[in-house]
């Protein structure tokens, strides 16, 4: 195989191998729910708090699924694996008094809940939390 036609067999695989990857980012469910948690404080994100995603049913709130936010203060999928978020209420539970205990700091909130609405399903729900000891703020993200 003469030395043009090795480097444009590469190319091509190279190519097809990169478009592959490229379609298989676009084509894959990304997770609905994430959260990042930023000190106010230190203006560094805040490892180590546990969160909880509830759902509103008849009966009230329904404990969904928990995690706790890495070294970047985010947790990246916080929905339930191969689950579709239907429409309706949900409550994202930041438990502070847990994180501000463990780092021997007071609060005056032990616990932040989040509650938003989920129009349609098939949509990104970013909820990011401002965070000190005595105040936070929170917004939709994306």
């Amino acid at each position: 195989m003469k030395m043009k036609s090795v480097k444009t067999l590469v190319a091509a695989t190279l190519m097809t191998a990169s478009l592959s990857a490229c379609a298989a980012e676009t084509t894959a469910p990304k997770n609905p729910v994430s959260v990042h948690v930023l000190n106010l404080q230190t203006g560094v994100p805040t490892a180590g708090v546990s969160v909880e995603l509830e759902q509103r049913s008849d009966a009230g709130w329904v404990k969904l699924a928990e995690g706790k936010t890495d070294s970047n203060g985010r947790i990246a999928a916080l929905y339930p694996a191969n689950k579709s978020m239907a429409a309706g209420d949900y409550k994202v539970v930041f438990k502070t008094g847990d994180y501000y205990k463990s780092t021997r700091q007071p609060t005056f909130f032990p616990e932040i809940p989040v509650i938003f609405h989920v129009e349609k399903s098939g949509e990104h729900y970013h909820i990011p939390l401002l965070l000190s000891q005595y105040g936070y703020s929170t917004y939709r993200g994306n």
